[in-house]
């Protein structure tokens, strides 16, 4: 158990950095942060590199489009230029345009507030996943990446470790159990959960964490 904390903590140094936190997102369980984690969600469930995903939602907020209504607002010609200085050339005029459908439906069905999800859900982890499927362009593993980062503001979801968290834990010599994984995690459970995604996407982190990886 030991070897394994000292796993933990080293994966938490090399790699603990949520994605959010990447994308300059001050996450809280606030209307706009929330929005722009779900963004976020939506360019990195794309086969993309993670990387070029945060640096386009870095484009998108910097162009003030971190609101559902600033979303709606903006032109699509906006959406595909902040894409595109981010680097998201292979998707972006498909996303701008389900960014935009995204905005609507959440205006429209929700105020634009992402905790009216939430009530909505009412606790039941598998009812919030398919409300935000219900987002253009944010499939199964759109609604993980959320959940995985929003599991730091909203507890319910506590511990949220999918398929790809724990096959990076198998990868750096973590159990692959969700229960023993948040116990290691403690109070760290998101950061843990994004490093372990980085592991399993990076085999050289995952060296770098683990030389046996």
């Amino acid at each position: 158990m030991t070897d394994q904390k000292q796993i933990a903590r080293r994966l938490l140094d090399v790699a603990g950095e949520t994605y959010a936190s990447q994308a300059g997102i001050r996450l809280a369980d606030k209307p706009s942060p929330l929005y722009q984690l779900l963004v976020l969600s939506v360019l990195l469930s794309t086969r993309i590199k993670a990387d070029i995903a945060v640096a386009a939602g870095r484009e998108l907020f910097k162009a003030k489009m971190k609101t559902p209504r600033k979303m709606l607002d903006a032109t699509w010609q906006q959406r595909v230029d902040a894409l595109g200085k981010g680097h998201y050339v292979r998707y972006d005029e498909s996303t701008a345009t389900a960014l935009g459908e995204g905005a609507e439906l959440l205006l429209d069905k929700y105020s634009g507030d992402l905790r009216k999800l939430r009530k909505a859900a009412d606790g039941d982890v598998d009812k919030l996943r398919a409300l935000l499927q219900e987002v253009p362009r944010l499939g199964p593993v759109g609604a993980d990446i959320f959940c995985r980062e929003a599991q730091e503001v909203w507890p319910e979801l506590r511990p949220y470790l999918d398929r790809k968290a724990l096959d990076g834990a198998d990868k750096v010599g973590l159990p692959a159990d969700v229960r023993k994984l948040a116990r290691l995690a403690g109070d760290d459970v998101a950061r843990l959960a994004a490093g372990l995604v980085r592991v399993s996407l990076d085999k050289g982190l995952a060296k770098e964490v683990h030389p046996a990886a």
